[in-house]
């Protein structure tokens, strides 16, 4: 009975094993560049677009608090009644059922309790924060979408993993098959060997099924609604990061878009405080007023007349409305500050999270590349070794269990080793090595 079953297994498998090791197309699908996909991935992904936005917003609000220092607020308005009954008219100084007025009105801030120094201020450090913040999203962007690149390079190498089990499995077993009809092994032998190729068979599938699903997501993480693969990359540079942790540290608090971010956020809370406050010191206004009355809707010059002065108002009680912004305003300025002070202590702790898990991905990546010279010698040492008889097929099957685990150990490796870097990147506003 066993020996029916080899047989007709061993008509099945070897077409299953061409089905299962058929790969994809390749040149029907999108292939993209690190260099590409982050461009790509900036255009479309919502969080930098809306960062991006806020920058413009916050440049118009700067602009807008410079403006008031020397550009009055102006009004324009033209007012034409009409009756049926005639009525006096101030422009002609006659009886008529028409009457037009129009007037520019013009007023411009001389003080206000140094509010429109702090709102500047505050509207510059507004600026400063939305660029920040917009240099934030951006690397997060970049470090989504490294993520998905690295994920298609990675499940794409697992894949060339699976399919190398596949093919090892199929030679051992028509090796196992002819020991076996030899006389030299036990037909347990293919019996072991067989499982060991429909196992590989499965993970193939599986394998295959994954990078399908990971070019979809890089897909559309740059905005292309097909499966998208990724070119190759080259190796990273060897050796340690040209950056010490302490100079890594200090750079993020310093350049770092996160705490930057925070940092400018909290000053211009404080900045609106102090606008705030102004509004307890008298106000000062300039204005000037233009009239012109007549009977035509376009232009009346029949009567002209200039109106201008200035006024100082004086606040004394608004029903607490000033206090209530007030306390708004110094309850915003103390969460900021302390925000900013736990973003400090957080962006310290995940630089040093970030440079531990580089080096720690780059000694792994390193070890990873020797087991998998050791686990490929072993294997062939093994490989030979059953096939004149002088080892157990337990001892082949580990040697091919030890390969695969060593194989797909490295690939992990590399790939946690890029997304840690891309990770120490994000969090220093900068590239270390360029992509």
């Amino acid at each position: 009975m066993i020996a029916t079953l080899l047989t007709v297994f061993q008509l099945a498998v070897p077409a299953a094993a061409s089905a299962a090791s058929v790969p994809q197309g390749p040149d029907s699908l999108m292939v993209v560049t690190l260099a590409d996909a982050l461009r790509r991935a900036a255009n479309v992904d919502p969080n930098y677009v809306a960062a991006l936005r806020n920058v413009v917003d916050a440049k118009w609000q700067q602009r807008a608090a410079y403006a008031a220092f020397i550009i009055p607020a102006t009004t324009l308005s033209v007012t034409q009644t009409r009756s049926n009954n005639q009525v006096f008219n101030f422009g002609t100084g006659d009886f008529a059922n028409r009457l037009t007025q129009a007037q520019i009105d013009m007023r411009l801030n001389l003080f206000n309790g140094l509010s429109k120094f702090f709102e500047a201020g505050r509207a510059g450090a507004a600026v400063a924060a939305a660029d920040a913040n917009e240099l934030q999203a951006r690397f997060q962007t970049a470090l989504l979408t490294e993520a998905d690149y690295y994920d298609v390079l990675a499940q794409r190498e697992l894949m060339r993993v699976a399919a190398e089990r596949v093919r090892r499995a199929e030679e051992q077993f028509a090796i196992a098959r002819a020991r076996v009809l030899g006389g030299a092994a036990v037909q347990t032998d293919s019996l072991q060997l067989l499982l060991e190729l429909t196992r590989a068979q499965v993970d193939l599938l599986r394998q295959r099924a994954t990078l399908r699903v990971a070019r979809i997501e890089l897909g559309r993480r740059i905005g292309v609604p097909e499966p998208v693969d990724a070119a190759p990359l080259d190796t990273l540079p060897s050796g340690p990061l040209p950056i010490t942790e302490r100079q890594a540290v200090l750079e993020a608090l310093q350049e770092g878009p996160r705490y930057r971010a925070a940092q400018e956020g909290a000053q211009a809370a404080a900045r609106a405080y102090s606008a705030v406050m102004g509004q307890y010191l008298p106000r000062v206004d300039l204005f000037a007023t233009y009239q012109a009355f007549g009977d035509e809707f376009f232009l009346p010059d029949d009567s002209r007349r200039w109106i201008y002065g200035f006024s100082i108002n004086f606040p004394i009680w608004n029903n607490a409305q000033r206090e209530i912004q007030l306390s708004q305003a110094k309850s915003n300025r103390e969460v900021a500050r302390a925000l900013r002070d736990d973003i400090e202590r957080e962006v310290r702790r995940d630089v040093v999270a970030a440079y531990e898990v580089f080096e720690t991905a780059r000694a792994s990546a390193d070890l990873a590349e020797v087991a998998v010279v050791v686990a490929r010698e072993n294997m062939r040492v093994n490989q030979e070794r059953y096939r004149v008889g002088a080892t157990t097929i337990l001892d082949l099957l580990t040697a091919q269990v030890s390969l695969v685990e060593a194989e797909a150990t490295l690939v992990q490796a590399s790939q946690a080793e890029r997304l840690a870097l891309a990770g120490l990147e994000a969090l220093l506003g900068r590239r270390i090595y360029p992509k």
